[in-house]
């Protein structure tokens, strides 16, 4: 599905892990605003028939997922695959005081960009942070992801404050696009200690399961 060359941008050997995540988020941002629609719109197909093949989400009743921006890996397919075979779907929503929350999918028609560069929300009731203990598997947004479960996110260290929420144990999937998926051995990611690790990765090509 994907033929690109995997982001892995050169750094100084002093610089901080900050100045290093920047970087890998620079060259990867930039690596995904060339990717044409059309092959967007081939992965956002495609994600659904691996994703749908992850027993842990296969067999999950709730679901925690995204509504994605324009140039991360299109949500919209797999949110409505999951719709239809009757899971409940939390979608993340900015809350009072710009904290992230939740609400649930009510259709791809629901949803509403409430601030430029915002991922679109649903329009229904937030329900508030804690909402997330409740769901059975995380589909979770990333940069990157490499073999040992390290997750490069946007910067803003929300979906590592929120797992933190989750019931012990949830699996969390992150999806990203084939070159997005690094080996820990060679080209590992830079992490830092409250950096919350996730289990499995979707690519439009295959899933894996990280670590261990």
């Amino acid at each position: 599905m994907s033929a690109a060359a995997q982001p892995y941008p050169h750094v100084s050997d002093g610089s901080s892990t900050t100045e290093v995540k920047d970087a890998f988020r620079a060259a990867i941002r930039a690596a995904r605003s060339a990717r044409s629609p059309r092959l967007r719109a081939a992965a956002a197909e495609a994600f659904v028939d691996v994703v749908e093949t992850i027993p842990a989400l296969a067999d999950a009743g709730v679901v925690a997922a995204y509504s994605a921006r324009p140039t991360e890996p299109d949500t919209g397919p797999l949110l409505d695959a999951l719709a239809a075979r009757g899971a409940r779907v939390l979608l993340p929503v900015l809350g009072a005081g710009l904290q992230r929350e939740w609400a649930w999918f009510a259709g791809r028609h629901d949803l509403l960009e409430r601030a430029p560069g915002r991922p679109p929300e649903p329009s229904g009731p937030s329900l508030g942070a804690d909402a997330i203990a409740e769901v059975d598997v995380v589909v979770a947004p990333a940069l990157a992801v490499d073999t040992a479960g390290n997750r490069l996110g946007q910067g803003g260290g929300w979906y590592d404050r929120a797992l933190a929420h989750a019931r012990p144990g949830t699996p969390v999937i992150a999806l990203v696009f084939a070159e997005e998926l690094y080996d820990a051995a060679t080209r590992p990611l830079p992490h830092e200690p409250h950096d919350r690790t996730v289990d499995m990765v979707a690519t439009p090509e295959r899933w894996v399961r990280l670590g261990g």
